[in-house]
């Protein structure tokens, strides 16, 4: 059974939350659309906070904490005028991962977060979906710079940072910064 919070709304809410949802810049490319987060998109955010797969951030989340991060990733938007997207393919429709500009305690830079389903892992997804976000917050939001805070063990990540151009900097003992630059936009 699937707990209140976690179904979609129905009925009035539904096209209020619709609305809401439409405010929300979507970033299309070739093969991915950045859109809004529905409720609906989060199973497999829970899925990839609440398992092994959640190590890096912080997890694995409890499915209730999960949640607490999920609504932290759409009410950004509202909150700071970015936030989180959830990563879509375009052909398929299929849903892929998300990726965050976010902004948390502790934060000095507004973070470019990324993570997708463990299938889309190593296929250029995450990149791309970075790029894209990247692009946003320095074309669009005007920002000159991001960081990508990333466990000192997260190679995937680390390395689809320095990918990105990223530079390396110490955040605490376990936490790299990742710092990214609007100059390093290729």
């Amino acid at each position: 059974m699937t707990l209140r919070h976690e179904q979609a709304p129905t009925g009035i809410p539904s096209a209020v939350a619709a609305n809401v949802a439409a405010q929300i810049p979507t970033l299309v490319s070739d093969a991915l659309l950045l859109r809004a987060p529905t409720v609906e998109d989060f199973p497999l955010y829970a899925d990839i906070l609440c398992t092994e797969r959640g190590q890096y951030m912080g997890g694995p989340l409890s499915r209730d904490d999960a949640w607490w991060d999920f609504v932290q990733l759409a009410s950004g938007w509202m909150l700071h005028g970015h936030g989180g997207w959830s990563i879509v393919d375009v052909d398929s429709e299929e849903l892929l991962g998300f990726v965050i500009l976010g902004l948390e305690p502790g934060d000095a830079q507004i973070e470019l977060g990324f993570l997708v389903s463990e299938q889309n892992e190593g296929l250029g997804i995450a990149f791309e979906a970075a790029q894209m976000a990247r692009e946003f917050a320095f074309d669009t939001l005007n920002l000159s710079e991001l960081a990508s805070y990333i466990h000192k063990d997260n190679a995937r990540s680390i390395a689809l940072a320095e990918r990105l151009g990223a530079k390396r900097t110490v955040h605490d003992d376990t936490m790299l910064a990742y710092i990214h630059t609007s100059e390093a936009v290729q």
